[in-house]
């Protein structure tokens, strides 16, 4: 029987588990990704570009789950590195679109092993991975219609 005293440990508590898996799971890739020139929020916005580009930085910014403002300094930045680049579109000038150069799509292939190697650091295989993934969608605020 759970008691009122076990519900309030801080060990049984689902939001301190995720966010310490997540602080340590950016940990985990810093090292994967420094060799890449990217930081881990880097990595997710290049990510979605390698499946489409270009994308609206609104477009962008909802399928990372970030707010224009908190994408538009990672998409700088990746300017700034010559991985990506920034225009206004010719069909509408008020949105913002945002393209692979060709250094950010020769990344990609760099960036390849990168979930193997974040796998192996971890010590876990794809299955595991796409469970644990599947767990965490209801907190993630997606659904896999989302997706």
């Amino acid at each position: 029987m759970t008691t009122d005293d076990d519900l309030l440990r801080l060990e049984n508590q689902l939001c301190f588990a995720m966010v310490t898996a997540a602080r340590n799971v950016v940990a985990v890739y810093r090292p994967i990704l420094e060799p890449l020139g990217l930081t881990h929020p880097q990595y997710l916005v290049m990510l979605a570009l390698w499946e489409r580009s270009p994308r609206s930085l609104t477009d962008l910014s909802a399928e990372l789950a970030l707010e224009p403002a908190s994408a538009s300094p990672l998409v700088k930045r990746l300017e700034k590195d010559g991985l990506v680049e920034r225009a206004r579109s010719t069909a509408d000038e008020r949105r913002l679109d945002i393209t692979l150069t060709d250094a950010g799509r020769t990344l990609r292939t760099r960036a390849i092993d990168v979930p193997r190697a974040v796998m192996a650091a971890v010590g876990t295989g794809i299955g595991e991975v796409a469970s644990l993934r599947e767990a965490l969608t209801p907190f993630a605020g997606r659904t896999a219609a989302d997706r």
